[in-house]
């Protein structure tokens, strides 16, 4: 089974990779652009059939001059940047690319699994895959909710499977190549291991210092269930992915500091406790993300239950230190 992965060198698309890769699945065709080679250490370990840059790939699907054959093309390709102001480069990147992939696999008959991104709801409180309750606050959130508009169009004329994912606030390995970008476990675990503290905003949103709660995923199960719907190829539609419970910024601070001391021998400390000791220590609010801020996310996961996928998601504690065994384990402290 003949498989491409888009954005194969990225957070989400080499962790989809490795699990293939673990399935015994090598015959993966890789497509990225790494005119960043910071990237390229997420395929090292990997398996593959061929790579081809993104540019390239698109081109050929765009001229029908690609092989057919596919099984199914899961499309993680994306800028996720959510301070990229290039709208012009946004739009083509992560809109028409998608478009025009989605179009070549219809008409292939190929099965469809494609990253969407819950910043479709922008600022608002209900997190259900319905149009009343999405307004993107930046362009890349639109990119992403015009290309669920357009999928929801054509879904009902479909000639394979299209399954969208709105992955919320996804954190795990092989993202230090995201820079600012990369979750705030990644982050955190960084300044505890350089500095003895973690940085939290203060208030937003009227929400007290580090109390912002978001719906945080581990790329495991982020992982697991594109690999379920690759495995259900029946299933079409979009859906959230995230874990159903929100958790503030201080759990996820907290449960990196006590994963990282556990790791040392040391036992586990309180958020009280930690605050005390000035582990964690909160900083101004910025500027620039006013207005454009997501305070408060949590997925409705109930299309993705009556889906059929029945899977326990890992919580804050278990994914993080699941992360931070990892990194410790790659060497990747301080990294």
């Amino acid at each position: 089974m003949k498989l491409i992965v888009t954005g194969a060198a990225g957070f989400v698309g080499a962790n989809v990779v490795k699990a293939l890769n673990a399935r015994g699945m090598a015959d993966i065709i890789a497509v990225d652009n790494l005119s960043r080679a910071e990237k390229m250490p997420n395929l090292a370990d990997c398996e593959i059939a061929d790579y081809f840059d993104k540019q390239d790939f698109i081109d050929r699907i765009r001229h029908s001059a690609f092989e057919t054959g596919i099984a199914a093309v899961l499309h993680q390709g994306a800028c996720s940047d959510t301070m990229e102001t290039d709208g012009r480069y946004m739009m083509e990147n992560n809109y028409r690319y998608s478009v025009d992939l989605l179009e070549w696999c219809q008409d292939h008959s190929i099965p469809f699994i494609y990253a969407s991104s819950a910043s479709v709801y922008g600022g608002g409180t209900v997190f259900k895959e319905s149009r009343e309750h999405e307004a993107p606050l930046n362009v890349y959130g639109y990119s992403k909710f015009l290309f669920d508009q357009y999928v929801r169009r054509m879904i009902e004329s479909r000639a394979s499977q299209v399954a969208g994912f709105r992955y919320f606030n996804v954190y795990g390995p092989r993202e230090s190549h995201k820079g600012r970008m990369a979750s705030v476990a990644f982050h955190f675990f960084n300044q505890y291991l350089s500095q003895g503290k973690v940085k939290l905003f203060e208030g937003s949103g009227g929400y007290g210092p580090g109390e912002q709660i978001r719906d945080f995923i581990s790329v495991e199960d982020v992982v697991r269930v594109n690999l379920f719907f690759l495995d259900h190829p029946k299933l079409s539609g979009i859906f959230n992915v995230g874990t159903g419970k929100a958790r503030s910024f201080n759990d996820v601070a907290a449960a990196t500091i006590n994963a990282v001391r556990q790791s040392k021998g040391e036992k586990a400390l309180s958020l009280a406790e930690l605050k005390r000791e000035g582990a964690i220590e909160y900083i101004a609010f910025p500027a620039q993300l006013v207005g454009k801020y997501q305070s408060y996310t949590q997925a409705d996961m109930s299309a993705l239950r009556a889906a059929g996928y029945t899977e326990p998601f890992l919580d804050v504690e278990q994914g993080v230190a699941r992360y931070v065994t990892e990194r410790i384990a790659r060497g990747e402290a301080g990294k």
